[in-house]
């Protein structure tokens, strides 16, 4: 300990700073090894030990190799404080390159070496640059273009030099400025479009997570505002890790695809997909559709006890629901061979164990190293062997991983032992690899090109470059975007599962849920949830909005698509003693606004149903419709009726209204109009409301005895209702109606010719309460 603080001391920094340095057990191990490789050349630290200091305490984990090379070249005085910042990652991140050489170059283009700028230029620069400049009037083409191709070449240049120097070259080409080239140029005015609003915030602390899109209109409008690395320039997205074979890897994989975007939605086929899987399907089989490319819907059922037939059914018909047909369909036990291959190898070169800690010793971020991890290959080896023919007991080992997450898990396992028939490979196996081991793996033997994935798993990125990579195979990129998550309502499959188990939802698709069969089986159009999806957007930040941005994409979509008809749902009845002709057919027109779009026949005649909402026997300032003294318009008809008589109970019920019918005419137009059914079907009609009283039933603050005590009991109602008997001719399931001046319903897949359900989807407005 004394030893080290007089190190960090002789390198010019402070004794407080050395003793804050000492505490990081890492850096300091980091910068011991920089002074050791600095000493082999008689190092002056008085002249460069707080640069040494800054490399070995900044320089990340993923480019440790390349230390001793810095050091070297800060002892040969090629590397200086004043012409590298070493603060900026992106820098020392570009040492990652295949061969020394290319790092020269690189360091180069820093301006370490005492390399003319005008040299590089000329070697950065296609001479078409130049040549194009001449097709504009003098002086008045936009540099910045010019500095953005420099720039891919020379990414880490000090650009003031660079600019000197465009300017030197553009006077030996255009000649000096005249005063009319300093004239500045008249522009147009343009109208600026209003800029959608924005859904929510990203975090953009991590350059690897994709850049905001969000507030679009549709899916493919968001797409192309996610600009993400072209197919076969891996290398070219931050924190990818390159090898002396990512080249030929790259290479060999762009042979393959043709450079064809590639991508994958891969749920687990355990449970239904839920509202926050739609914004991955979107973004999945947007991005590929998008840019004309492919997506896999590959099944990732690595965990054979919960997996269930009626779970990949469920999880494809819902992808075809939304609109999207995978390329092919495919599932991680299709290399289940390929993966235990690899997993020998990964042993054979020393970078895994099997392990026989139990479970609870090895959980959470400061687990003690495995006692384990050094044991000798071929005993690995061959206990790896056992555990594949089963002899060691469940639970009794692993297989782990020689490396250290993001988030300071250390050797996550990438085998356990199941004795669980598998769905699709029956009994050949009895140990089954992890998410972990497997996700990476499968997206390089596809050929992935872009594995986008929810921000959960950037915790994960580091064992999947590291993977590919120590197996010497393609290496996708990883990109990560923020989940989404609703209010009022909980996702997790354990959670719905106990929901159901106890009998307070009836099963996976019950239309209080928001996984994508309860949505459907309420009424929601596939539309609906990707413009919901679209307006959320592509963040890094995760967002978590109210049922109700949900429910207006569904009324957008559903006002234009769901034709109108009449049902009373609290029904009163009215009978027109006189002023008709006796029984009407009328012609309605399912689209009010258009009535080209087809229409449907109605009864009128002499017994009619209103909501009971539309009568009141005293007038009230404000209320339009039915009272003693105020007529009320019929819709469709050209009559208004006027109250005769109320016939109540012996309890003072209303039970029906004698009522006199008229004419319409200029002298006795009626305020309102209401809606009516004649000779009626009966339905039965449920109403849904939220299933929790608060916005996060899983907050044990708002909810300390947990999310099942935070149900809504009276979260469903049934109730009888009366609607056009043309209804019952086509009882398809999940038709979509609007039921008029009342709201969205859809008919639910129990319903018969003899009993139709149904569902509430939405009411024509927002609800006030909310």
């Amino acid at each position: 300990m004394e030893n080290d603080l007089n190190i960090l001391i002789s390198l010019g920094i402070s004794e407080q700073k050395a003793i804050e340095t000492l505490k990081n057990e890492n850096m300091t191990k980091n910068i011991r090894f920089a002074v050791a490789e600095a000493t082999k050349h008689d190092v002056k630290f008085n002249e460069c030990g707080t640069l040494l200091y800054h490399v070995a305490s900044k320089i990340k984990s993923q480019i440790l190799n390349r230390l001793p090379f810095l050091v070297e070249y800060i002892a040969l005085r090629k590397l200086n404080s004043t012409k590298i910042e070493i603060r900026k990652s992106a820098r020392l991140q570009n040492l990652l390159l295949p061969e020394e050489a290319l790092i020269v170059e690189n360091l180069r283009s820093c301006s370490i070496y005492n390399v003319t700028i005008p040299l590089l230029l000329l070697q950065s620069l296609d001479p078409a640059d130049f040549f194009h400049l001449s097709m504009w009037p003098k002086y008045r083409f936009n540099q910045g273009q010019l500095l953005q191709d420099i720039r891919k070449t020379l990414k880490w240049a000090d650009f003031r030099n660079v600019m000197n120097e465009i300017d030197v070259q553009l006077v030996d080409m255009l000649g000096p400025k005249t005063d009319a080239d300093r004239l500045p140029l008249v522009k147009k005015k343009e109208k600026i479009p209003k800029q959608r609003q924005t859904i929510s915030v990203v975090d953009c602390t991590d350059a690897k997570v994709v850049k905001e899109v969000s507030g679009e209109a549709t899916v493919r409008e968001m797409m192309s505002k996610l600009h993400l690395h072209k197919p076969g320039e891996n290398f070219k997205s931050e924190g990818y890790i390159i090898t002396n074979n990512t080249r030929r890897l790259l290479e060999e994989h762009l042979k393959i695809t043709g450079g064809q975007v590639r991508t994958r939605f891969p749920p687990e086929p355990n449970g239904i997909l839920h509202i926050g899987h739609a914004k991955a399907i979107n973004i999945n089989f947007g991005y590929a559709s998008y840019n004309e490319g492919i997506c896999f819907l590959r099944f990732d059922d690595t965990n054979p006890e919960k997996e269930d037939a009626k779970f990949y059914e469920g999880i494809l018909d819902m992808v075809n629901w939304l609109g999207y047909v995978p390329y092919k369909i495919t599932h991680s036990s299709d290399y289940f061979d390929q993966l235990y291959l690899w997993a020998i190898e990964l042993i054979k070169l020393g970078e895994a164990y099997v392990c026989h800690q139990k479970q609870d010793e090895i959980q959470g971020h400061g687990a003690p190293p495995s006692p384990y991890r050094d044991r000798p290959i071929e005993d690995n080896l061959a206990l790896f062997e056992d555990m594949r023919r089963g002899k060691m007991a469940e639970g009794e080992c692993t297989l782990r991983m020689k490396i250290t997450l993001e988030e300071g898990k250390r050797d996550p396992v990438a085998y356990r032992i199941k004795y669980v028939a598998h769905p699709r490979t029956g009994d050949k196996w009895c140990i089954y690899p992890t998410y972990d081991y497997t996700h990476c793996l499968c997206d390089s033997v596809e050929q992935i090109s872009h594995s986008l994935c929810t921000k959960e798993f950037q915790s994960r990125r580091s064992s999947y470059y590291w993977l590919c990579n120590t197996l010497n195979i393609y290496c996708p990129v990883q990109w990560e975007y923020g989940r989404l998550n609703m209010n009022y309502t909980v996702v997790s499959k354990r959670k719905i599962a106990k929901l159901i188990q106890i009998g307070i939802v009836k099963d996976w698709d019950d239309p209080r849920l928001f996984t994508l069969s309860a949505l459907r089986r309420r009424g929601f159009p596939p539309e609906a949830i990707n413009n919901f999806c679209a307006k959320i957007g592509v963040t890094g930040a995760q967002t978590v909005v109210d049922p109700g941005m949900l429910e207006a994409c569904g009324r957008d979509v559903l006002n234009k698509t769901a034709p109108r008809t009449m049902a009373v749902i609290d029904p009163l009845e009215i009978n027109i003693i006189s002023g008709t002709g006796g029984e009407e057919w009328l012609y309605v027109p399912d689209f009010p606004s258009n009535p080209d779009k087809g229409s449907h026949t109605v009864t009128f005649s002499s017994v009619i149903y209103i909501e009971k909402s539309d009568f009141k026997e005293q007038d009230e300032r404000g209320y339009k419709r039915l009272t003693k003294n105020q007529p009320v318009g019929l819709r469709y008809t050209p009559y208004l009726i006027r109250v005769s008589n109320i016939i109540s109970d012996k309890n003072g019920q209303i039970q029906k209204i004698l009522a006199i019918a008229e004419k319409i005419s200029n002298s006795n137009k009626p305020q309102a109009f209401i809606h009516w059914v004649s000779q009626p079907a009966e339905i039965t009609v449920r109403l849904y409301s939220n299933l929790f009283k608060h916005k996060n039933p899983d907050d044990i603050n708002e909810v300390p005895e947990g999310y099942l005590s935070d149900v809504v009991n009276d979260s469903l109602k049934e109730c009888r209702a009366l609607v056009d008997k043309y209804l019952k001719k086509s009882v398809i399931p999940f038709r979509q109606y609007q039921f008029e001046r009342t709201g969205y319903f859809s008919i639910d897949p129990e319903s018969t010719e003899k009993h139709i359900i149904f569902n509430r989807t939405l009411l024509l407005k927002e609800d006030p309460s909310k």
